[in-house]
């Protein structure tokens, strides 16, 4: 049974930086690509970035782009997202989520139907 888990989520000022993890348990790890997606309260869930199986192709949504870093380590099935100058509008319970695929070089930052999801880590920004 594929399992997804995110932790690294917490309390971060305006302007500071957090990194969470996504650690994935189960067989096929390199023929998945990764989707972080957040959902803010009253707010649909939307993607903010996807990482390809290979680990060559890194997409980002307009509103994280410049300031989040996806990286993926296929060695530790774990997949990372480097949180910078985070603002209070980041503020949202931040989800992992993998889809398989054939075609390791890309991913789609914009598909919302992956094949499993973690359970999320809440991140909150604030002063």
């Amino acid at each position: 049974q594929l399992q997804l888990v995110e932790s690294g989520g917490g309390l971060v000022q305006p302007g500071g930086s957090l990194r969470l993890s996504c650690a994935f348990s189960g067989a096929g790890f390199d023929w998945n690509y990764i989707g972080w997606f957040r959902q803010a309260p009253g707010k649909e869930r939307e993607g903010i970035s996807c990482i390809s199986a290979s680990g060559s192709d890194a997409n980002y949504a307009d509103s994280v782009k410049g300031r989040f870093t996806v990286t993926r380590d296929n060695a530790e099935n774990t997949v990372y997202l480097q949180m910078n100058n985070l603002r209070t509008e980041d503020t949202a319970v931040y989800y992992c989520a993998a889809k398989s695929t054939f075609v390791r070089s890309l991913c789609d930052v914009g598909r919302r139907i992956m094949d499993y999801w973690g359970k999320g880590a809440q991140v909150n920004v604030s002063s």
